[in-house]
């Protein structure tokens, strides 16, 4: 407060946060975690995090008619930036979501086909929150005996910064995955000098 002194404003200085680099998974961490998720939709989504570099919120808001099997993309509409954007699927990840969608019928058979949320919530009509997937990573990580303090935004960083050679393909990549300057600024810090 500068009591309506304008001087005092000019004075006052701020603190600058302490820019911190993410904690990043081994692709062996990674592994582990995938192979000990509890159930098939724990896998299935936390798959999509890790194999299509998806947000978690991008996650439990997809729908079927976001999943074009012919072309091997997603659609994810309106994300960060109220973006649209298209996001590769491999066909491990297809097949795993093929499964999914096999166990999981009977969930809301009163909702149109392609308006089916993929990943349903514990209300009726409503998809699984952000803070049920976070808990399902926590509990695969705990299984997986990863001690380090990582989150489910380690999982879904499309390439992990963890070395000089990432940097060119972050870089030569970044249009079609749709990495943010985020990412790119930290691959790039992350990276030993070559």
């Amino acid at each position: 407060m500068t009591l309506r002194r304008l001087d005092l404003a000019a004075e006052i200085y701020h603190i600058r946060e302490p820019q911190k680099i993410p904690q990043v998974m081994s692709p062996d961490e990674t592994r582990r975690v995938l192979a000990v998720a509890t159930s098939l939709k724990a896998r299935a989504a936390l798959s999509l995090c890790y194999g299509c570099g998806l947000r978690a919120g991008e996650v439990v808001r997809l729908k079927v008619k976001h999943i074009d099997s012919a072309q091997k993309i997603i659609r994810i509409e309106q994300s960060k930036g109220r973006k649209d954007r298209n996001v590769m699927l491999s066909p491990e990840t297809i097949n795993l979501l093929r499964q999914w969608w096999k166990a999981r019928r009977g969930f809301d058979a009163h909702t149109p086909l392609q308006e089916r949320w993929l990943f349903p919530g514990r209300k009726p009509g409503m998809p699984m929150t952000t803070r049920q997937l976070n808990r399902l990573f926590h509990e695969a990580a705990g299984g997986a005996g990863i001690k380090k303090g990582v989150t489910l935004h380690a999982l879904a960083t499309p390439l992990p910064p963890i070395c000089s050679s990432v940097v060119p393909i972050l870089k030569s990549s970044r249009h079609f995955w749709g990495t943010t300057n985020w990412i790119r600024r930290r691959a790039t810090r992350a990276s030993p000098p070559a």
